[in-house]
């Protein structure tokens, strides 16, 4: 289907020019610019709005830590284990099985596409954790970065700059890949989305389908 993604800015149009929408034809990006031309150009476009930042998705560089070291609670389980992940003795104690390992790296994994995740950096070793990262889509990294220390975070830019989590550019013919803040547009890109947080992630595109959208 041909859509037409517009914001209030795009961040890595090609050229540096002011752009507000990137259209998607087939999983691919086939327009960036600004929206009058680009719908102008492809009026049979559906089109979806977003507030704030467009840019190219992120690449969560703890997802090793994230799927493989620690347990994403089902909603069902919030009155007892709470919301966040847990790791070290509260992670031995539940005594996982290869079952409960599928779900929770189901569940981590939507929640990485919630910050605007694309792209995990592996490898992975557990193969229930592997199947579900090949069943969500999501592009597999060789790790770019070393550890930055500290707790593993679903928000890649809690700890790394926005030039290190970027998985790629937004060009013609690249992958439909990306993700949109609601961020303060006419603000300094890397600043906004350092101050807000991945967090404020209103959409996650992937080979040009929707995969997380806030409700």
């Amino acid at each position: 289907m041909l859509t037409i993604h517009v914001a209030d800015r795009v961040f890595g149009a090609p050229g540096g020019g002011p752009a507000e929408a990137v259209a998607v034809d087939g999983g691919v990006i086939v327009a960036i610019g600004a929206y009058d031309e680009v719908a102008g150009a492809r009026p049979q476009a559906r089109v979806r709005r977003w507030p704030g930042l467009l840019v190219p998705g992120l690449v969560n560089s703890d997802a090793v830590a994230l799927l493989e070291a620690a347990y994403h609670p089902d909603p069902r389980e919030a009155d007892t284990l709470g919301t966040e992940p847990l790791t070290g003795q509260a992670l031995v104690a539940l005594g996982l099985d290869d079952t409960r390992w599928g779900a929770s790296a189901r569940r981590g994994l939507q929640r990485m596409l919630g910050h605007g995740t694309t792209a995990v950096a592996g490898p992975f070793t557990r193969p229930e954790v592997r199947t579900a990262v090949a069943r969500s889509g999501l592009r597999v990294r060789d790790r770019r970065h070393g550890p930055e220390g500290g707790t593993p975070s679903l928000d890649p830019l809690a700890t790394r700059p926005l030039s290190e989590v970027l998985d790629g550019e937004l060009s013609l013919g690249a992958p439909a890949d990306f993700a949109v803040f609601d961020v303060p547009a006419g603000e300094p890109p890397a600043r906004a989305l350092r101050e807000h947080g991945a967090g404020t992630c209103v959409a996650t595109v992937l080979g040009g389908r929707l995969v997380f959208r806030r409700r």
